[in-house]
C-alpha cells in the first residue's frame, strides 16, 4: 500500500450484529486488498496497537506475525495468491516482534472480484474478498494447561492412599485368609469399604466439576425446608460418632417457600459444615434466615465455626479448584462445587468473619416458584 490517505474501508459489520469490541478475542479484519477494515478493542489489547493506527493500514504491517522459526507467517501463508480452494488456518500459535505469543486462526471469505493486475497483496480480481483473522492470548491455554496438570496430580495423589491400601488388604487376606480371625478379617474389610467409598466420593467430585465448568448442572427443583435438610446432615455426623453438642441450628423468622434441587442442597449443607469441623473449632452453627436476593424473596444459609477463621487476603481464592487450608486433607474440590451449584440455582457465596471469630460460609439463594418460562 501507498502511503497517504487511508481508502474507506469496503466492509462494514451488519448493523444489529454484536459490535466487534464486545467479543471477548481479538478480532481483525482485512479487505481484497490487504487493509484492515476492523480492529476491535481486544486485539488492541494483545497488540498494544490502537484500531486508529490499524485502520486502512496493510495486515501485514499491522500484524507482524512469525512462526516459531522466526519466519514471517505471512510470506510463508501467502493468504492472497495462495492455495486458491482454501478457506481458512487452523489455529496455531504465532508471535509478535516482541516475543507475545497468540493463538491465531483465520479464515477466508471468497468472492469474485474481475481480473485485474495484482501489487503485493493487492490484488485487484483476486478471489480472496475477505480475511478474518481472530487471536487469543496464549497464556490462557497455559494456565488451561497447568489446571489439567494439576488435576491429574491431585487425583493421582488422593487416589494413591486408598488404593495402595484397598491392595494391600485384598492381597493379605487372599494370601493369609485362614490365620485372621473374624474380628480381624472384619476390621480389614470395614478399611477396604471405607477407602472405596474414598475413591468414589473422589470420582463424584471430579464429575461434578466436568458438569460445572460445562455448564450442565441439571437441577431437579422441589419444595426443600434447608433447615430440616441442615438437621439431617448433623444427624448423620452424630450418628457416625460425633458429639451432638457440636452442632447448632438456627432458623429465623418466616422462611418463604423454597423450589430447590434437594439433593445439590444437601450436598452444599454436607461440604460447607464438614468444612466447618475439619477447619474449624468449637460449634458449628447454621442460620437460615429470609433473605432479599436481586430485589426478589430468598433464603440466606450461614455455616459458621469458632476456629481461627480464614485470612481476608485469602477468601478470594478459597473457591478455586484445588484450595486447602494449611494443605491438609481432600482434594480441594468441595469449595468449588459448592460455588458451583450455588450459582446453578441462581444464588451467590462468600467467606468473611463470623461473629465472635472463626470463618462464615455465607449463602443466597432466591426462594418462591421458580420461573420456567
Amino acid at each position: 500500500m501507498t502511503s497517504g490517505t487511508r481508502p474507506a474501508p469496503d466492509y462494514e459489520l451488519p448493523a444489529g450484529l454484536l459490535s466487534a469490541d464486545e467479543l471477548p478475542d481479538g478480532l481483525v479484519v482485512a479487505d481484497h486488498a490487504g487493509r484492515v477494515i476492523v480492529f476491535n478493542s481486544a486485539a488492541q489489547r494483545l497488540t498494544g496497537v490502537s484500531p486508529s493506527r490499524a485502520i486502512g493500514q496493510d495486515l501485514g504491517t499491522v500484524l507482524p506475525l512469525a512462526d516459531a522459526e522466526g519466519r514471517c507467517w505471512w510470506q510463508q501463508s501467502r493468504p492472497y495468491d495462495g492455495l486458491a480452494i482454501r478457506t481458512r488456518h487452523p489455529e496455531r500459535s504465532l508471535f509478535l516482534p516482541d516475543g507475545t505469543e497468540l493463538l491465531v486462526t483465520v479464515g477466508y471469505a471468497r468472492g469474485r472480484r474481475g481480473t485485474g493486475p495484482r501489487v503485493g497483496w493487492q490484488r485487484q480480481g483476486g478471489a480472496v474478498h475477505r480475511i478474518t483473522i481472530t487471536m487469543r492470548d496464549a497464556r490462557r491455554r497455559a494456565r488451561i494447561e497447568r489446571a489439567r496438570a494439576d488435576l491429574v496430580s491431585t487425583v493421582a495423589h488422593e487416589l494413591r492412599s486408598p488404593l495402595t491400601s484397598v491392595k494391600g488388604f485384598t492381597a493379605t487376606l487372599l494370601a493369609k485368609w485362614s490365620r485372621f480371625t473374624d474380628d480381624q478379617k472384619r476390621l480389614m474389610l470395614e478399611t477396604v469399604n471405607a477407602d472405596a467409598d474414598r475413591v468414589t466420593r473422589l470420582i463424584t467430585e471430579l464429575l461434578d466439576v466436568s458438569r460445572i465448568e460445562a455448564g450442565r448442572i441439571q437441577l431437579n427443583r422441589e419444595l426443600v425446608d434447608i433447615a430440616a435438610r441442615a438437621a439431617n446432615v448433623v444427624a448423620g455426623r452424630v450418628a457416625a460418632g460425633e458429639s451432638a453438642s457440636k452442632f447448632a441450628i438456627h432458623a429465623t423468622g418466616n422462611l418463604p417457600e423454597a423450589w430447590l434441587d434437594g439433593d445439590k442442597v444437601d450436598q452444599i449443607l454436607a461440604n460447607l459444615i464438614e468444612n466447618a469441623v475439619r477447619h474449624g473449632a468449637g460449634t458449628v452453627t447454621t442460620v437460615i434466615e429470609a433473605a432479599s436476593v436481586r430485589g426478589g424473596p430468598g433464603i440466606a444459609v450461614s455455616v459458621r465455626d469458632q476456629g481461627d477463621g480464614i485470612a481476608p487476603e485469602l477468601a478470594p481464592a478459597v473457591f478455586r479448584q484445588f484450595w486447602r487450608a494449611k494443605r491438609r486433607g481432600g482434594a480441594g474440590l468441595g469449595l468449588f462445587i459448592v460455588k458451583g451449584l450455588v450459582e446453578a440455582h441462581g444464588g451467590a457465596i462468600s467467606v468473611s468473619g463470623a461473629p465472635g471469630g472463626g470463618a462464615e460460609f455465607r449463602f443466597t439463594v432466591p426462594a418462591g416458584v421458580p420461573d420456567l418460562g
